[in-house]
């Protein structure tokens, strides 16, 4: 298991999925000075990227606050895992209950999925993302679950096991309810959990519109229209949560996620998700100082049928730094105080530190990179005689 910096107990994903990706999460408290992130008027955003997990900037970002339809994103990122793990199918029809249903009003937003109709789950799951549908989400929730409280309680299952720690779901939409609550953090983190772990469905949150049932819908995050590196996530809006926008930008090969909440209008919430990027692009970089599964160090192995092992981390090592300052990073192992045979494939024996212009950023573990057998009885006498005389 890799070992990680405490914003682990923060930012912390999936135990195997999906933190397999972020195994190079770091502490951003000894960062070098950087231009500040721009002033905004919301109530709350975050700038994250992506794959080493570091906060860029931050306001207010553990504040729970009404998330509006960005909670669909919960509720779609469900629904793809249901796919990945086949209790789902693309092609699976689901119902349109009575309950459902959307009567078309001008208070929420739909897909139009006609009552007691039925749609394939891929083109709900697009009606949920595209189009913002209430009536889609509910039907997928009551598909999944058996209703709409069940499958709150779900996303709340799902939320614990990500670590948000600052989010409770009420419903599958975002419609207002006093304790549905979300951070911008905390949605920041099922941001990164959806392009992770959805990967085979994360390019329908850039589909810029979607037909159903003769009506065409745009989908609402303008970014995807004037930013070519913006490929999601997810808008919401109501007179409680303000205009707010899940967003990620991909940049030469550095991907960032903002969330803005609480903003004023349409325009507000675009502007500032831009400013934001174009802010964090600008004042960071990625680098990685050891590629994944690369050998770092031979180690000496007592009583193994070889005498050395060949440790390094099972993925990159991946620091999140300011622009410039790659010169200063720095890595030092740190073994276990005795590595003994048998060995197994993936156990660890040691630790990787990192460290920006002398300051600690962060650590990983080293692994074994292959087996070692436990030596026969006379190479382990033998070397336990060498022992006495060293």
């Amino acid at each position: 298991m890799t070992l990680f910096s405490p914003l682990l107990s923060r930012l912390s994903l999936r135990p195997l999925a999906s933190l397999a990706l972020f195994a190079g999460l770091f502490s951003s408290a000894h960062a070098a000075p950087v231009a500040p992130p721009p002033t905004l008027e919301n109530k709350a955003y975050i700038v994250m990227d992506f794959d080493s997990g570091r906060v860029l900037a931050e306001s207010n970002a553990d504040a729970p606050l009404p998330p509006a339809s960005m909670t669909k994103m919960m509720t779609s990122y469900i629904v793809e895992q249901a796919l990945k793990s086949g209790r789902l199918k693309p092609t699976d029809m689901v119902q349109t209950s009575e309950y459902a249903w959307c009567r078309g009003t001008s208070s929420e937003s739909c897909m139009y999925l006609p009552l007691h109709g039925s749609a394939s789950v891929l083109d709900m799951l697009r009606g949920i993302i595209i189009q913002s549908g209430n009536d889609a989400s509910k039907a997928v929730a009551e598909h999944l679950a058996g209703s709409e409280p069940a499958f709150a309680a779900m996303m709340n299952n799902e939320a614990k096991r990500l670590g948000m720690k600052n989010t409770n779901f009420m419903n599958a939409t975002g419609l207002p309810d006093p304790a549905h609550k979300a951070s911008a953090r905390d949605l920041a983190v099922l941001a990164r959990a959806i392009i992770h772990d959805s990967s085979e469905y994360y390019s329908i949150y850039a589909e810029k519109e979607f037909t159903y049932n003769g009506i065409k819908q745009g989908n609402r995050n303008a970014l995807l229209y004037t930013d070519p590196t913006v490929d999601g996530l997810k808008t919401g809006h109501t007179n409680e949560a303000g205009y707010c926008l899940t967003a990620s930008s991909n940049r030469n090969g550095q991907r960032l996620i903002t969330v803005v909440m609480g903003t004023k209008s349409v325009q507000a919430r675009a502007d500032q998700t831009r400013a934001l990027f174009n802010w964090g692009f600008a004042s960071y970089e990625n680098i990685r100082p050891v590629q994944g599964g690369a050998t770092v160090q031979s180690v000496p192995v007592r009583f193994g049928k070889v005498d050395q092992v060949n440790i390094g981390p099972l993925q990159d090592v991946v620091m999140t730094v300011p622009r410039g300052q790659a010169a200063q990073v720095k890595t030092e192992v740190q073994l276990n105080p005795e590595i003994t045979a048998p060995i197994a494939k993936g156990d660890v024996l040691g630790k990787i530190l990192v460290t920006l212009d002398g300051q600690p950023q962060g650590e990983q573990s080293l692994v074994a990179l292959e087996p070692v057998e436990e030596a026969g009885f006379f190479k382990k006498l033998w070397q336990r005689i060498l022992s006495w005389f060293a």
